[in-house]
């Protein structure tokens, strides 16, 4: 339970991931003491643009979202696995978290989930997504198996998220000002509702940014509510060195103020365990591998890859 005395298993009665939500270390805080994730760093292009975001393809020493040291293919994503089972091998999740956004080309993320559910079916699926094109790609999610879905909705009013989105490209064409921070809205929220309809278990990441949307967290959390999301999660904003907000001044944000916004809210799931992972974090919550891979100690029972690169 958290701490409004909310079952986690709540909202998964029509879901036959009950199962996996147990073994889920972002979805379920106790799962987190004994199971490790692997984020595989597929996807290359984003067809948005964050005011607080910068993407780097090789950064093997920070540690934020968007973040990879580099990009792999759907063939190597597998063979990442069993690299990292290698040195843990209790992972229970592979997802796709970056660097770029998992629908912006969905072709490598769908063939990233069709080879990684070939080779470890007892693996769940999970995913982060913008939101932009969710609802075109949930056919394609659901054939593959995937369970799981991140969704970063960062505010429900259109003056609040023009602020934070400098463009949107929506089928080639590219939107600026309210005209994208209006259609963004509108996809997010029609992506996020006809998932939640469809059984995906939807967890919300909200990007705290102190003087943008620091005032707003709590509408993000009552419109993620009406819609059904199982897990909410504020996330503060890093101050990232290259991005617009940065160098125009806007702060960042921390852990205290996350716990001062999220404290009074309730009838739903409130993540307390987010780690703000890289693209290419694996292992524990606790304990990013990437950089390991090739210095710990081997576990036999992880066995090899077979995938011709």
């Amino acid at each position: 339970m958290n701490r409004d005395g909310i079952d986690l298993k709540l909202k998964l009665d029509k879901n036959d991931g009950c199962l996996q939500i147990e073994k889920h270390p972002c979805f379920n805080k106790e799962a987190a003491e004994l199971y490790g994730r692997v984020h595989l760093p597929v996807a290359k292009t984003c067809n948005i643009s964050c005011n607080y975001c910068h993407r780097d393809y090789d950064c093997p020493n920070e540690s934020r979202p968007g973040v990879t040291s580099s990009l792999i293919t759907p063939e190597e994503a597998v063979c990442r696995i069993y690299d990292v089972k290698k040195i843990f091998n209790d992972i229970s999740v592979a997802a796709v978290a970056g660097p770029g956004d998992s629908l912006a080309e969905p072709y490598d993320t769908m063939k990233t989930f069709e080879l990684v559910r070939a080779e470890f079916p007892e693996v769940a699926l999970c995913m982060s997504t913008n939101g932009l094109n969710l609802a075109d790609n949930l056919n394609e999610l659901e054939d593959r198996g995937v369970k799981f879905i991140t969704v970063t909705l960062n505010a429900v009013d259109i003056s609040i998220s023009r602020k934070i989105y400098r463009y949107v490209n929506y089928k080639g064409v590219v939107y600026t000002d309210k005209d994208a921070a209006g259609l963004l809205l509108e996809r997010q929220i029609e992506g996020i509702d006809k998932a939640v309809k469809r059984g995906f278990t939807i967890k919300i990441n909200s990007v705290l940014i102190p003087g943008i949307n620091d005032f707003h967290i709590k509408d993000v959390a009552e419109k993620a509510k009406k819609l059904g999301v199982y897990m909410f999660n504020v996330m503060p904003m890093i101050s990232a060195e290259k991005s617009y907000f940065y160098k125009i001044g806007v702060k960042g944000a921390n852990r205290k103020d996350v716990i001062n916004i999220t404290k009074g809210l309730s009838g739903i799931n409130v993540m307390e365990h987010c780690r703000q992972c890289r693209s290419d974090a694996a292992g524990p919550l606790n304990e990013d591998l990437s950089k390991k891979l090739c210095e710990s100690e081997v576990d036999e029972d992880a066995g090899e890859c077979g995938l011709r690169l």
